[in-house]
């Protein structure tokens, strides 16, 4: 799929869902490479697009990391069907029941928060109620045991009759 797509909806993906700065010269970086010869390998992927984001020393993550989660999210459609699952989840709960999600990236918990905060405020009458206002996050404690949990983001509502 990556080897059609043109220049300019590369870096419309690689910009909105992983919400990369240097998404345009990402996208022109990757087109070049692929007329030179057909991206077949992760690794190779990943060599044009650090290439292309550059930043010298260390970096919190690598700089691939938004490119292929961009390209992730737009191929499985991962956002769409998040918010159509928080609607489904939250019909089959019964009253009282809690729907708790967690988060790993910006765009994942937008549209987690976007959703409850949609369905608190449901006309004629709410559908549940936000059990946490703010994201609860992993403390310091935490991440030093488990580095992945930095990202991770809770928000929880619970149904109401």
């Amino acid at each position: 799929m990556l080897q059609t797509v043109e220049e300019s909806a590369l870096a419309d993906v690689i910009f909105r869902f992983g919400e990369e700065r240097h998404a345009r010269r990402i996208a022109r970086a990757i087109v070049r490479a692929r007329s030179e010869q057909p991206l077949t390998r992760t690794a190779q992927l990943a060599a044009v697009v650090r290439r292309a984001a550059g930043g010298r020393g260390w970096q919190r993550i690598d700089p691939a990391t938004r490119t292929f989660q961009a390209l992730r999210i737009w191929v499985n459609d991962e956002l769409e069907g998040l918010d159509a699952f928080i609607d489904a989840a939250v019909g089959a709960l019964t009253a009282g029941g809690r729907l708790v999600v967690i988060a790993f990236h910006s765009l994942e918990d937008r549209v987690v928060k976007h959703a409850c905060r949609r369905l608190a405020a449901a006309e004629p009458r709410p559908r549940v109620t936000r059990l946490t206002r703010k994201p609860i996050v992993p403390d310091e404690d935490e991440i030093r045991r488990n580095p992945r949990s930095r990202s991770a983001r809770l928000r929880a509502v619970e149904k109401v009759a």
